[in-house]
């Protein structure tokens, strides 16, 4: 089915053809054991276009028990082969990219622009990992002339990923295409907000030739599919995308198995412009950086932290460019998406609501809204708030939607700490034409990322991670190899 016949069927219909509904395990579709199903909204309509399995530990149980017995045909195919199939999965990926850039919408809430563009950047990243897969070599190391020693890594066993909301394709990606190119089998938990684009991508995986068990999937709620997947013992290593408390929740859950772990939570991201930036850089790099996937993003620039000669200037281009956004359903090409949840939206309404009887500027949208031609979704206008001190809560906590906060500075060394003066390090931009201070900057400000003169660019060939309570670990480029694979060191007397 063409795009625009997708698009249509789901106007016409309400929903899509032939969605999966069941867990997938061991190769196939499977009905979960209790026989309960839940509903699957549109966050541009708050209506339901689907239902999927309401999963319980003993569905959690029979997906590790299969994904046991992937690993031991998996970990033994030829690096050379494990490279040609996820080479497949690419070639799929992008054969079938319209119904999962479509699924991908009607599940998150974003735009259909933003959807394709999470699904190419997925295809490419088993590309990028099915060349690692044949490349996993070990070293020889100098012991002396009486031994001979080795290195050898070897695949960590059976992972779990447990998915966000927010970006349900690339993120469950970033995961599993490092884990089966390192030999690892996987057991994924997709948010129960959005579970089709893993259900499809798991059986797209073995129709590219994965033997079935490598990857099952698993749906339904935290509390009852999540948690037994982390304390499951036969599971050696777990990554997790989401909130501080709930990445604090699965560290304390990990521990008794000793369990690896990778944590990407949350973030609070500073865009610190200096005097000499231009002005309309400054403004549509934050304008980018802020309303993308309607702020939904664990490294939106949710900050930006303006030199007082800028202030004024930037604001005037931003505020007018912000309002200028066009809010509506995803399908149909506008400028922001909804957000995923009516439980969400109250929370980014309640932060700005405070943030309005603590006496703080807002400067543009600042209210719940809904598609223009329908009347109907979970919307939030693309908001800034201005006037904001260093501990005003919303600096210093993660509303996770449109709401921009601005920060004036006066130093170097004022921006320096405005920077820095959250409990989050993920991501910052600098923008300055003087080199050395952008390089000071970047060197200071305590983050995974920093980009110059624009926001979060690079691509899947760099690590991606955070410092602090933004979380652990790396993920894409070749560090997000490090996770899924165990050095051994062997020796041997001569």
């Amino acid at each position: 089915m063409t795009l625009d016949a997708l698009i249509q069927t789901y106007f016409d219909t309400g929903t899509l053809p032939d969605l999966p509904r069941d867990h997938f395990i061991d190769g196939q579709f499977i009905a979960p054991q209790a026989g309960a199903y839940m509903d699957s909204f549109d966050p541009a309509t708050g209506t339901a276009f689907g239902d999927f399995a309401a999963g319980t530990a003993a569905d959690v149980d029979a997906a590790v028990s299969s994904a046991a017995r992937g690993l031991a045909v998996w970990r033994d195919t030829p690096p050379a082969q494990r490279c040609a199939i996820l080479n497949n999965v690419a070639r799929l990926m992008r054969a079938e990219a319209d119904l999962l850039a479509v699924v991908e919408t009607l599940d998150s809430g974003k735009t259909l622009a933003e959807a394709q563009g999470d699904v190419a950047s997925s295809a490419r990243l088993f590309e990028y990992y099915a060349g690692a897969a044949d490349k996993l070599d070990g070293r020889s190391v100098n012991l002396g002339n009486d031994n001979a020693a080795f290195t050898i890594r070897e695949p960590v066993g059976i992972t779990a990923h447990i998915i966000p909301w927010n970006y349900p394709t690339s993120t469950l990606v970033r995961g599993i295409a490092p884990a089966l190119a390192a030999g690892c089998s996987a057991v994924v938990k997709p948010a129960e907000t959005t579970p089709f684009t893993a259900l499809l991508i798991a059986d797209l995986l073995v129709r590219a030739g994965l033997p079935a068990g490598v990857v099952n999937v698993v749906t339904g709620t935290g509390a009852e599919a999540g948690a037994p997947l982390v304390t499951d013992p036969r599971v050696r290593h777990v990554t997790f995308t989401g909130s501080v408390a709930t990445g604090v929740h699965v560290m304390q859950a990990v521990a008794p198995n000793v369990t690896g772990l990778t944590l990407e939570l949350g973030g609070k991201s500073p865009l610190v412009a200096f005097a000499d930036a231009d002005p309309e850089a400054v403004a549509d790099g934050a304008l980018w950086a802020i309303f993308s996937n309607a702020g939904q993003i664990c490294t939106a620039g949710s900050r930006l932290v303006i030199h007082r000669d800028l202030h004024d200037q930037v604001l005037d281009k931003l505020v007018a460019k912000a309002r200028a956004l066009r809010i509506g359903h995803g399908l149909r090409g506008p400028d922001m998406g909804a957000v995923n949840s009516p439980q969400h939206l109250n929370s980014i309404a309640a932060h700005v609501d405070r943030a309005r009887d603590r006496g703080v500027d807002i400067l543009c949208g600042g209210k719940p809204a809904c598609d223009p031609e329908t009347g109907k979704g979970w919307f939030f206008e693309p908001t800034i708030l201005g006037g904001l001190s260093p501990d005003d809560d919303a600096v210093i906590q993660e509303i996770f939607g449109p709401v921009l906060a601005v920060q004036k500075f006066a130093t170097e060394e004022e921006a320096l700490l405005l920077a820095n003066g959250t409990e989050f390090a993920l991501a910052a931009g600098v923008y300055t034409s003087d080199i050395s201070t952008a390089i000071r900057m970047a060197r200071r400000i305590d983050a995974g990322q920093v980009t110059v003169n624009d926001y979060w660019a690079g691509g899947i060939e760099l690590p991606f991670g955070g410092n602090r309570k933004s979380g652990f670990g790396r993920e894409k480029g070749l560090e997000g190899l490090d996770a899924y694979t165990r050095p051994k060191a062997i020796t041997l007397a001569v």
